[in-house]
């Protein structure tokens, strides 16, 4: 069989970008100190999705509560992966687990959804500019 060439070798005799003495490449840091953004066309804000914004309201009530998802989880009857999945937008949770999440930190369903509306109006304000959904595809 043929010689096993490390990978980072094989690409420098190919590649011009320069590398640090670790055969790394740079990171370019920029202002932020972060990686440098490519220039390119602005994207359109994106109106956030209901079970983002529903997520989000949800854990600052709870925080502002100064509970954990524990603590939480357990008085909603759900579990704290579960909880936490839906503070972060990941879930698309049924009407009975946010009421049950909403009663959890002192909520009604009323209140939550009168404030998920009021963070959209807002979030729509707040960008100057209309905001574009996601796109959904058929299946």
């Amino acid at each position: 069989m043929g010689d096993l060439v490390p990978l980072d070798r094989h690409l420098d005799q190919h590649d011009t970008v320069r590398r640090d003495r670790a055969g790394r490449r740079p990171l370019d840091r920029g202002s932020e100190g972060g990686r440098a953004r490519r220039p390119g066309p602005s994207r359109p804000v994106v109106e956030p999705l209901w079970r983002e914004v529903t997520g989000r309201r949800l854990r600052d009530r709870r925080h502002a509560l100064g509970e954990t998802l524990a603590e939480t989880s357990a008085r909603a009857g759900v579990s704290t992966q579960y909880l936490s999945e839906l503070e972060r937008g990941l879930k698309d949770p049924s009407s009975e687990i946010l009421a049950a999440v909403a009663g959890a930190v002192g909520l009604t369903l009323l209140d939550l959804t009168t404030g998920v509306v009021n963070d959209l109006a807002s979030d729509r304000r707040v960008s100057g500019s209309p905001l574009r959904g996601p796109v959904a595809l058929a299946a």
